[in-house]
C-alpha cells in the first residue's frame, strides 16, 4: 500500500497535469473558432470553383480535356496524399484518417493497383510507417504553427503536379478530416486528378455536354490556368478542414483528460483520507492502550 507521502505526491502530480490539460483545452477552443471560420469560409469558394469547371468543361468535345482533368487514360498507379497533424494530443484524429487510408489501400491492391503515398504531417507518417512505409514516396511537414496559409497548399499542390508531370501516377486522391462540429470530424477521400467535375445532377462528367456560353479565350486556355488553381484550392480547403478538425479533436481530448484527472484526484483523495484516518485511529488505540497499561 502506498504511503501518505506517496499519495500526496501523486495527487500533486495529477493536479499539475490537470492544469496543463485545462490550459490546452482553452487554447484549442480559442484556435478552433478561427479555424472553423476559415474552413467554413473556404467551402463556398471551392464549390463555386468546381461549378465553374463544370460549365467550362461542358464546352469541350470528347478527347479535348487537359491531362490534369482527364488523367493519363490509365488507372494503374494511385497517389494518396494524406493530410494529418504535426502535433499530437488530439485523440483519435490522426488514427481515423490513417484507418481510412489503410482501407483504401487494401481495396486498390485487391484490384491489382499500384499505390504510392505522399504524407503531409509528422503524426500520420509515424502511424503509416509500420505497415505502409514501403509505399511512402515523399513526406512533407506543414510547419503551420502560425496558421495555415495558401502558400502551404501551393507547396503541396506543386509537388503533386510535378509528380504527375513526371508520370509517377495516374490518379491522385487527398485524404483529410472534414469538420462538422467539435465532436464529429469525418475522414474524407477526394479525388483531385483526374478532376472531379460535378454536373447539375450531382454526377461527375468531363466533356460531351452542350454549353450555353461562348468563351474568350478558348476553353482550353482557361482550363490550363484554372485546373492547377482548382487543385490548389481543393488542397487548401482540405488543409483548413483538417486544421479545424484537429483543434476540435484536441479540445475534446483535453476536456476528457481534464475530467479523468479530476476523477483520479477524487479517488486518490478518498484513499489518502481513509489511510490517514486509519493511521490516526491506530495511533489513538496505541495511546489508549499505553495509558490503561499504566
Amino acid at each position: 500500500m502506498a504511503s501518505l507521502k506517496d499519495l500526496r505526491n501523486r495527487i500533486a502530480s495529477v493536479k499539475a497535469t490537470q492544469k496543463i490539460t485545462k490550459a490546452m483545452q482553452m487554447v484549442a477552443a480559442a484556435k478552433l473558432r478561427r479555424a472553423q471560420d476559415a474552413a467554413e469560409a473556404a467551402r463556398p469558394y471551392s464549390e463555386r470553383m468546381a461549378s465553374v469547371l463544370a460549365n467550362i468543361a461542358g464546352a469541350l468535345e470528347e478527347g479535348e480535356a487537359l491531362p490534369l482533368m482527364s488523367g493519363t487514360g490509365q488507372n494503374k498507379t494511385h497517389l494518396l496524399v494524406v493530410f494529418t497533424s504535426d502535433r499530437g494530443l488530439c485523440g483519435g484524429f490522426n488514427g481515423q484518417i490513417v484507418r481510412l487510408v489503410r482501407e483504401h489501400v487494401r481495396r486498390l491492391e485487391a484490384d491489382g493497383k499500384v499505390v504510392k503515398i505522399l504524407s503531409v504531417g509528422k503524426k500520420g507518417l509515424d502511424l503509416m510507417r509500420r505497415d505502409l512505409g514501403d509505399k511512402i514516396v515523399a513526406k512533407m511537414d506543414l510547419n503551420a504553427g502560425k496558421g495555415i496559409g495558401f502558400s502551404n497548399a501551393e507547396v503541396v499542390a506543386d509537388k503533386v503536379m510535378d509528380l504527375f508531370a513526371a508520370g509517377e501516377f495516374d490518379v491522385a486522391t487527398i485524404f483529410y478530416s472534414a469538420f462538422e462540429n467539435v465532436i464529429t470530424q469525418r475522414p474524407t477521400a477526394q479525388r483531385i486528378i483526374p478532376a472531379e467535375v460535378p454536373t447539375a445532377d450531382g454526377t461527375i462528367a468531363v466533356g460531351g455536354t452542350n454549353a450555353l456560353y461562348e468563351y474568350e479565350p478558348e476553353p482550353e486556355e482557361i482550363l490550363a490556368e484554372l485546373i492547377p488553381r482548382n487543385i490548389k484550392i481543393q488542397i487548401f480547403r482540405a488543409l483548413l478542414e483538417n486544421g479545424a478538425s484537429e483543434q476540435g479533436a484536441r479540445m475534446s481530448a483535453m476536456d476528457n483528460a481534464t475530467r479523468n484527472a479530476g476523477d483520479m484526484i477524487n479517488k486518490l483523495s478518498i484513499s489518502y483520507n481513509r489511510q490517514r484516518q486509519a493511521q490516526i485511529t491506530t495511533e489513538l488505540i496505541e495511546i489508549i492502550a499505553g495509558a490503561e497499561a499504566l
